[in-house]
């Protein structure tokens, strides 16, 4: 039976490679989609957490972390959060989210920090060149966004349809990539004196769930979130996005049924005679169509491993280019698998139960 289904995979290879080459491209289209999705959230989550904060104060009524909200919260309101018992340090800093003409997203998270008080709870260093000054169109980013877009120090980098100048970079990369000045922002948005959330330095010796317990007792009409969870939060806080790949899988998984189904279809029209010779030679009708069900799911997993490998290869490109990244998950794998041979099965029913009611007589004088 296993040289059967080999032999016939083989009769036409062609349209066997085109058949696996089709469904790679929806396994990669599913792995790709989503593992891109998941790691920018969860490198963008890991760069938030790290800024050396515990605790983020954000203003009542905030959704979500792309930076739309806007900046609601006075920079006064520091002060009275500094009083707070176990607080070391408080810093107001903006974040909005512009256009992005040359990413894939169409948007670009900004950081508007004073950078004096943001290095000191974050360790942030300059690498190149110097600190931006308040008030000017002046900004920095961190090492790899320089280099992956081929930009060096004095270059002008278009934010909010102007030209910002880029005087300097740094390291570690927290936050947003792109940092400037917070005075800047504020008088761009007509937020003066206002922050989109503070970021809170916790005493040695005192935990972030203390600190936080006393600071929601204090404010209870604001967001306190630890750092330690944003992670998490990132990833549960674009609920569209979770359709969307689902639509994705859905989709990809259609593709791959269709394809099968047609690729088996033509399969059974070309061997009617071969079938018939096999009816008569005393094959059953459930081993005719296991037979077609066993080639579709060859297909298939070779199909998938063409997708899974072309993911890898392409993440690697990604990772090795560019700041993006993609995260493959064990479990997606698992879920691709699952998907794809299941496709392929629900493909390959109607070709299979055709085959297996063809009559011998007739299948023998088909033409």
């Amino acid at each position: 039976m296993d040289s059967l289904v080999f032999s016939n995979m083989m009769h036409r290879p062609a349209r066997t490679i085109v058949s696996i080459v089709g469904i790679g491209v929806g396994v990669l289209l599913i792995a790709f989609t989503i593992g891109l999705a998941n790691g920018s959230l969860r490198e963008r989550a890991k760069r938030e957490a790290n800024v050396g904060a515990e605790i983020m104060f954000r203003p009542s009524g905030s959704i979500g972390m792309t930076g739309s909200d806007g900046m609601r919260l006075p920079v006064t309101l520091a002060d009275e959060v500094r009083k707070v018992e176990g607080i070391a340090d408080v810093v107001p800093i903006a974040q909005n989210s512009v256009r992005a003409r040359d990413g894939i997203t169409g948007s670009r998270l900004i950081d508007g920090i004073p950078f004096d008080d943001y290095s000191r709870v974050s360790g942030l260093q300059v690498i190149q060149g110097r600190p931006f000054v308040d008030g000017r169109d002046e900004m920095m980013s961190d090492t790899a966004w320089l280099a992956n877009r081929q930009l060096k120090l004095g270059d002008r980098f278009e934010i909010y349809e102007r030209d910002f100048e880029i005087v300097g970079t740094y390291e570690p990369s927290v936050g947003a990539r792109i940092k400037i000045p917070l005075s800047t922002m504020q008088a761009q948005l007509g937020a003066e004196g206002k922050a989109s959330l503070f970021l809170v330095k916790v005493e040695e010796g005192l935990t972030p769930e203390a600190v936080g317990e006393a600071m929601q007792a204090r404010f209870p009409d604001h967001q306190i979130l630890r750092t330690s969870e944003l992670e998490e939060l990132y990833m549960q806080g674009i609920p569209a996005l979770s359709v969307f790949l689902d639509v994705v899988i859905a989709v990809a998984g259609g593709i791959s049924a269709l394809i099968i189904l047609l690729t088996m279809y033509t399969t059974v029209t070309e061997r009617t005679r071969q079938i018939g010779v096999l009816k008569s030679l005393g094959m059953s009708n459930l081993k005719i169509a296991l037979n077609i069900l066993q080639e579709a799911l060859l297909i298939t997993f070779a199909g998938i491993i063409f997708g899974v490998t072309t993911t890898y290869v392409l993440k690697l490109v990604l990772q090795g280019w560019t700041t993006m990244q993609v995260e493959i998950d064990p479990q997606l794998l698992l879920n691709i698998i699952i998907v794809g041979l299941v496709s392929g099965t629900i493909g390959a029913l109607y070709p299979g139960l055709r085959a297996a009611r063809l009559d011998a007589v007739e299948a023998l004088n088909y033409e």
